[in-house]
């Protein structure tokens, strides 16, 4: 009998880590992949992204909206707790897979180790900016399996006191849809979303939880420094956490600019053509930290979101002062480019996962963790 592997996904981005890793699974007759769909995935102000999940074509999707007009991440946590944890009773899956720092993941492993069912977490040990950084290592606490990115995580959750016989480096998963052949050409790209611009930037700016009484301030100078600036810009949506309507309130002024395309969501294949094929990436989305290194990319960090993450020598990390990140756009069409920093794998993640998955060892991690000394 195939064993239930459950995948949980609340955004556009989580859904570009885990999507490989259930379609290796999806296709092999000793694995039965259910899929729990919850968060900006069922709100249309963001694109109602779970169409993008129906188009792959899987077997078993769940859907649940989480959402709450409160909009605080606590509300939206017990929510999923208790919308997850009524469909683990009726799916009774061997494992649920969580990835990365919302409060989805955290959901999953809350509901996964309350109910003795093993939790494996995705690109935990990680450190950045913000309350993210907090909820990733709460979510790794509480799941008894790690997928990690590279060493580096892997030594972070040793000292976290978790045992290294639980933890499997696999690099990041979207790695492996980057370099695939299953990317749409540029012209294809352009012409699905109309965009005319021959050469054009990325614009990508979240909402950082620790921050948000400053958020609209923020907003409004990463705005006016675009609108200052000279190049073209494909904007895409914020994630819906705290802070988000600030954003999204300025980027009306954006509203049937010539230099600027904005979109609530963009299809994960077609978003990597279109970055792979930009000039650069703005904002503070992890992007610019992980997908366009690969590519090599110019980035322009802003803000605290991304810190302790940002190493590499093509990052330009600024502040949110309009000033300080005009002065970064000067300078980002002379920026030097260093691709060859591979710190995220080498785009089998799929195959290691799936390898970790059929090592009759990993079933025997015991639900009842320890911890282990350093």
């Amino acid at each position: 009998m195939p064993k239930k592997i459950l995948f949980l996904t609340g955004t556009r981005a989580d859904f570009g880590k885990i999507k490989s890793l259930i379609q290796v699974l999806e296709t092999h007759p000793e694995f039965e992949p259910f899929i729990f769909v919850t968060g900006m995935h069922l709100q249309k102000e963001y694109g109602y992204t779970l169409l993008e999940v129906e188009r792959c074509g899987f077997s078993n999707i769940h859907t649940f909206e989480n959402y709450t007009h409160e909009t605080t991440m606590d509300l939206t946590l017990a929510k999923t707790i208790e919308g997850l944890s009524a469909y683990v009773k009726s799916c009774l899956p061997d494992m649920i897979i969580i990835h990365g720092d919302r409060v989805e993941a955290l959901a999953g492993a809350i509901v996964g180790s309350l109910n003795n069912i093993l939790v494996a977490h995705i690109e935990g040990g990680e450190v950045s900016g913000t309350i993210d950084e907090l909820i990733r290592h709460s979510t790794s606490k509480m799941s008894h399996i790690h997928f990690v990115s590279n060493d580096a995580a892997s030594k972070r959750l040793v000292q976290m006191g978790e045992s290294s016989e639980s933890i499997f480096v696999i690099g990041s998963p979207d790695v492996d849809i980057m370099f695939s052949n299953t990317l749409p050409d540029l012209e294809t790209a352009k012409a699905y979303y109309e965009i005319s611009y021959k050469n054009y930037a990325v614009a990508m700016f979240h909402p950082v939880t620790t921050e948000a009484k400053a958020m609209q301030q923020y907003a409004d100078s990463f705005v006016a420094a675009l609108l200052q600036d000279n190049h073209n810009y494909i904007v895409v949506f914020p994630n819906n956490d705290l802070g988000s309507q600030a954003i999204l309130k300025t980027y009306h002024l954006l509203k049937d600019h010539p230099r600027f395309r904005v979109f609530p969501s963009l299809r994960f294949e077609y978003f990597l053509t279109l970055l792979k094929n930009a000039q650069f990436i703005i904002g503070n989305s992890s992007a610019g930290i992980r997908e366009a290194p690969y590519y090599g990319l110019p980035v322009i960090n802003i803000g605290t979101r991304q810190q302790n993450r940002t190493t590499n020598s093509s990052i330009i990390n600024t502040s949110y002062n309009s000033e300080d990140i005009l002065n970064s756009l000067s300078l980002i069409d002379k920026q030097e480019i260093n691709p060859n920093i591979f710190d995220y794998g080498q785009g089998n993640s799929a195959q290691l996962f799936l390898e970790s998955l059929l090592n009759a060892d990993i079933w025997e991690v015991s639900h009842q963790k320890q911890f282990r000394d350093f």
